[in-house]
């Protein structure tokens, strides 16, 4: 019963991730009516939905609590249970039909079969022949991928507020002797930069370039300058993570991606690429050694130098609107703080929770927990269960344990002292009993009696006879 109540949660989970995918275009606030309604159309057209269904998805959103609002019912999920027993062949012929027309749409490969004969009319679904098309690799995003690789269009662009959009990226750092031995390790710069006023929003340089450390990247800046609206970044794999994408869907941040092979397009990070070399030619100077003296030093270029530097993308921003510039330009942080709009702050435990990592794991024997390999101490009471654990993939002492009908609780790594630890407390539900008596010999001892009392009661014919005969 619990496997399949967290089965479809995750269900309910990923469900409202994809409809909120779909509808992160139209929740632009700066887009109008008539715009907007091109924008569903498409929209609409590219996901196999109908209008109807992507307004009641910007309904949900925006009435019922923004991502949770778009978690279908609590529901079993749906299944195919009833194929047709030529299914396979049936699926042959829907990929060559596809591949001879990429355009065709499910409903009319459906319709083409029904009318060569091939399966009865309303036996097979779109729905499930859609999923099955998208499996084999024949879905229409992915028949459509030949239209991503063309030219972009390399018009500029920029953000007429602050923390409307941020952009991110990863850069190569230096290498530093921080492996074993004091082997070289390279290191990698995760940054958040604010669209309009170049402000660096969060950043931070680690030794390796694993999905956690853009989570790490978005954490900082959401808790230092506050959330901003939408994000766009490359088609990277630390950048389109689910487990990224949930944590921004959560705190109501929309997810842009940059179109493959269109660099032009975040144009702005790399310029400040650019910048980061020069921060890199110190360093190397420096003779850093150290991953903390190297952030130390990034922390101290960004508010010092890059932050209270004249940016000349600011400069042409204003020229182009036909706005004057003073002659000494215009810094990152004098275009961040003179903004007129509003910075949007939110608690530190709610952006804590967005960012937080869970999985699975079974209590041993000793009422612990492996993890990372190292051992967590947990409650007696969950030995042998399943527990879910969250955590911070950036910060390992603490995780904490959940699991159904208790509260959730903080878990540490396990201590070995010089003695042992108290033997700890059991639940009163789980101690052993004294009993009162034996309840099966009591229960013995009470079908003795009815059995008798039974027996008691049974009607004797001897008294009946005629005569001492034995014939009644």
């Amino acid at each position: 019963m619990q496997l399949e109540q967290e089965t479809t949660k995750q269900w309910q989970e990923d469900q409202a991730l994809e409809r909120y995918r779909i509808i992160a275009p139209l929740l632009d606030d700066s887009l109008d009516l008539a715009k907007k309604q091109q924008l569903r159309k498409e929209l609409a057209s590219q996901n196999n939905l109908s209008i109807r269904s992507l307004y009641r998805y910007e309904q949900s959103f925006r009435d019922k609590g923004g991502f949770s609002g778009l978690k279908p019912m609590n529901r079993a999920m749906r299944r195919s249970q009833n194929l047709p027993d030529n299914f396979e062949e049936l699926l042959a012929e829907a990929i060559q039909l596809k591949r001879e027309v990429p355009s065709r749409s499910v409903a009319q490969i459906i319709l083409i079969l029904e009318m060569e004969e091939r399966v009865q009319p309303g036996v097979l679904k779109r729905s499930t022949l859609q999923r099955y098309l998208y499996n084999a690799g024949f879905g229409k995003k992915q028949m459509k991928k030949y239209a991503d690789a063309r030219g972009s269009s390399t018009k500029r662009f920029c953000k007429a507020h602050r923390m409307q959009l941020a952009q991110a990226d990863i850069k190569y750092c230096v290498k530093l002797p921080i492996g074993p031995n004091g082997k070289m390790v390279q290191t990698y710069l995760a940054a958040i930069i604010d669209d309009h006023s170049k402000v660096i929003l969060g950043s931070g340089i680690y030794d390796n370039q694993e999905k956690t450390i853009v989570e790490d990247a978005y954490h900082r800046a959401i808790l230092e300058r506050g959330v901003f609206s939408a994000t766009y970044c490359d088609n990277g794999k630390q950048f389109v993570s689910t487990q990224l994408i949930r944590a921004l869907s959560t705190l109501g941040i929309r997810h842009l991606r940059a179109k493959p092979y269109a660099c032009q397009s975040k144009g702005k990070i790399e310029v400040y690429n650019r910048f980061v070399n020069s921060f890199m030619a110190e360093v190397r100077a420096q003779k850093v050694k150290t991953l903390g003296e190297l952030n130390h030093f990034w922390q101290l270029w960004v508010e010092e130098y890059y932050h209270n530097k004249p940016h000349a993308g600011i400069r042409e921003y204003y020229i182009s609107q036909n706005i004057p510039v003073p002659p000494e330009g215009i810094t990152p942080l004098q275009e961040f703080n003179r903004d007129s709009r509003p910075l949007k702050y939110l608690d530190t435990k709610q952006v804590g929770e967005a960012f937080l990592h869970h999985e699975k794991r079974e209590v041993d024997k000793g009422a612990c927990i492996s993890f990372f390999g190292r051992k967590y101490e947990t409650h007696a009471s969950l030995i042998g269960a399943t527990v879910t654990v969250a955590y911070d993939p950036m910060n390992k002492e603490s995780v904490t344990v959940s699991y159904p009908g208790i509260e959730s609780f903080i878990a540490k790594p396990v201590r070995i002292g010089e003695f042992c630890d108290k033997t700890p407390e059991i639940p009163l539900s789980m101690l052993p009993e004294e009993p009162e008596c034996s309840r099966f010999l009591k229960g013995l001892e009470k079908r003795r009696q009815e059995t008798r009392s039974q027996q008691a009661n049974a009607i004797s014919f001897g008294k009946y006879r005629k005569n001492g005969e034995h014939n009644v």
